[in-house]
């Protein structure tokens, strides 16, 4: 455990905003040569647009340990909320959501006696919606038997047995200018129109199927005197499954304008499919029974709001158990924090998971 926390502080000493492509690439330098001293194995590095990807691959993969090693923390972070570990509880940036998931990954793989048939991969930008390795990771996943996400626990150490899908959505609106005192019946004011659909979007939400629809960021007009010819706003949509995110997508795109002359252009669209519970579903009960053979800490299975890269490997229909990384809370927050003594029954299951995945194939017993 403690060589663990000794890999975990370099990690978060080794700051990685996503943003930032030097700082993630440093990082992947840093998430390289750990591995390669603990696996004795140089991994492949893998850089799409800018963004530095690690992966190593064990034969041909049948378990996918899913991790990432970019963060939201600004570089300087460290120096206003440094590393500490009073032997309860572990803090700094991205200590939660997940540098301590990767360290887990690390060295649930290294303490393997078999390796073959084990792939982990640790992307750079999951914190931005993994615009560059989505298509990595999915191409990764096809053809495993069980994909296990490092994200970190729900509220209490439950694992994730279910995600919300992600749509992203940009409205731009476009009017006509005018001057707002002279002549503002010759504009069509594109702030007002934009409000009309707002509304629209917002009103796309269902609390029964738990969707929500949720306008962002708005911007519209130029000066105090010009009849707006220009608004924008963005959408937040999570869905808990792949019907309700194609009909807010269809019913979002249907939406007409309202004033003459207005038009209406809708950008963007499905960022993540939801993970729906029927995809964890085998892997968890494979985990239940794998904590009590092992006497480890009891967890419940929760489905969440926030999205991760296990959305992914779920849409494709690999199965999928997220939320294995950290106990502990805060993620993004000044406040994100490990528990310590809950770090070594975490890699304990982790590393059960992958020898009984390799051994009995499939999570119904069936090698795939």
């Amino acid at each position: 455990m403690t060589a663990l926390v000794g890999d975990l502080q370099a990690l978060i000493e080794c700051e990685s905003p996503s943003d930032d492509l030097a700082a993630v690439r440093r990082s992947a330098d840093l998430v390289a040569a750990m591995g390669e001293r603990l696996f004795s194995v140089a991994p492949e590095r893998i850089e799409i647009d800018g963004r530095s990807h690690v992966r190593w691959q064990f034969g041909a993969p049948r378990v996918l340990v899913l991790a990432h090693h970019d963060t939201v923390w600004p570089i300087g972070t460290i120096d206003r909320l440094p590393f500490s570990n009073d032997g309860s509880t572990l803090r700094g940036p991205g200590a939660f959501d997940m540098k301590a998931g990767l360290a887990m990954a690390f060295h649930a793989i290294a303490d393997l006696a078999d390796r073959d048939g084990v792939c982990l991969l640790v992307t750079g930008d999951e914190e931005l919606g993994s615009p560059s390795s989505r298509q990595l990771i999915e191409d990764t996943a096809r053809g495993c038997d069980a994909v296990f996400v490092l994200e970190a626990s729900a509220d209490g150490g439950a694992l994730k047995i279910g995600r919300k899908g992600v749509s992203l959505y940009r409205v731009i609106v476009t009017g006509k200018a005018a001057h707002a005192g002279l002549e503002p019946h010759n504009g069509v004011n594109a702030s007002i129109e934009a409000a009309h659909v707002l509304l629209q979007v917002a009103a796309l939400g269902d609390e029964v199927a738990g969707t929500t629809v949720v306008p962002t960021v708005i911007s519209g007009g130029t000066t105090t005197n010009t009849v707006p010819a220009r608004a924008e706003f963005a959408v937040d949509v999570r869905v808990k499954t792949l019907a309700e995110q194609a009909r807010v997508d269809e019913q979002i795109r249907a939406i007409a304008p309202t004033l003459p002359g207005a038009s209406i252009v809708i950008e963007g669209g499905a960022n993540r499919p939801p993970m729906e519970p029927s995809a964890a579903a085998a892997l968890f009960s494979r985990a239940e029974r794998l904590a009590r053979e092992l006497d480890l800490t009891p967890f419940d299975g929760v489905s969440v709001g926030g999205a991760s890269d296990g959305n992914f490997t779920a849409g494709i229909g690999v199965p999928t158990l997220d939320g294995l990384g950290a106990v502990g809370g805060g993620a993004h927050a000044d406040h994100e924090h490990v528990i310590v003594a809950m770090l070594a029954e975490r890699t304990t299951l982790l590393r059960a998971l992958i020898v009984d995945v390799l051994a009995s194939g499939t999570p119904d017993g069936h090698h795939g």
